[in-house]
């Protein structure tokens, strides 16, 4: 009697076993779904803040245009007033402030010296009784010296170049032209600049975003299409293929480029009036191992190795 109450008893109770058994694995699921709903917040949050920072980044160099743009108006418009320049050092960068007045010319009539009294005679003063000797015409031949263009301004080479690592953040193509490229490069400094490039019918886009690549930097900045360019890509070129120009490895951004055997500081901007650029491409070549080189000197970036193209040798570059 009492197997069979034990027996009716267990049949009872399997039900409520199977159903805290699904209502265990019910909770086990919806943990999980919670799980995967806080990833994929996670994940959208991500992706909006990196679209974001690309939105600032591209705001930022257009703000750092238009105050460039001010300024050089804004300098102009001082001159004309007869102010002077005055650089004043500010970080990384000068800025040329236009604070200093022109002092008015001195008069060049003397203050007449006071009479002596009466019986009293005056002494003359010292050095007066010396007749002053003629100024000698060689004064417009150290004016000529003067404006003889320095060591700096007549030596023309590599150096003179401001070649930086540099690393292309995002590109697109240009809104108003199919053949170019518009970029945002990293070089170093505080914002990335706009570089604009003829490379679309050489490089696919996707091949573009986040590499590596050397930048001449000192150029003066040129509107291309309505879009104002800030530096250059350096690529090895022929008439039929062009590669862009790769560091070493370990390279960062803001690395100087150099040749060995040419030292110097490369100038702050190179003036297109006096053609450095022009005169320095034509030396400019990949070697046989597709090593970047200025009158065979190698691009270097220091204790991290050459800059080369990834195919093409003995081939301009520009």
């Amino acid at each position: 009697m009492l197997l069979v109450r034990s027996l009716i008893k267990m049949s009872s109770h399997n039900p409520l076993l199977r159903l805290e058994q699904r209502a265990a694995e019910a909770d086990q699921i919806i943990e999980y779904l919670k799980q995967q709903v806080q990833l994929l917040k996670e994940k959208a949050m991500v992706q909006a803040s990196f679209r974001e920072e690309k939105k600032l980044m591209v705001e930022n160099v257009k703000l750092k245009n238009d105050i460039e743009e001010l300024k050089k108006q804004l300098l102009e418009k001082e001159k004309r007033r007869g102010v002077l320049e005055v650089t004043v050092p500010s970080g990384d960068t000068s800025v040329e402030l236009c604070s200093k007045p022109i002092p008015p010319k001195p008069s060049a009539a003397a203050p007449a010296a006071s009479s002596p009294p009466d019986g009293v005679q005056s002494s003359p003063p010292k050095g007066d009784g010396k007749k002053k000797k003629p100024e000698k015409k060689g004064g417009e031949k150290s004016e000529k010296k003067q404006a003889a263009p320095s060591q700096e301004e007549a030596k023309v080479d590599v150096s003179r170049l401001d070649l930086r690592v540099g690393r292309i953040i995002t590109a697109e193509k240009h809104p108003d032209a199919d053949s170019l490229y518009v970029e945002q490069v990293d070089v170093g400094e505080v914002a990335p600049r706009t570089v604009v490039s003829g490379l679309v019918k050489h490089i696919p886009l996707e091949q573009m975003q986040n590499r590596m690549a050397v930048l001449l930097c000192n150029l003066k900045p040129a509107k291309m299409r309505g879009v104002v360019s800030q530096a250059m890509v350096m690529c090895a070129s022929s008439p039929d293929k062009v590669e862009i120009l790769d560091p070493p490895s370990g390279a960062a951004p803001g690395d100087r480029v150099t040749c060995q055997g040419f030292p110097g500081e490369p100038d702050k901007e190179l003036n297109p009036k006096k053609k450095v650029w022009e005169q320095i491409q034509p030396e400019l070549r990949t070697d046989d191992r597709c090593v970047a080189t200025y009158k065979g000197a190698a691009f270097e970036v220091a204790d991290k190795g050459v800059c080369k193209a990834q195919t093409m040798n003995n081939s301009g570059i520009k």
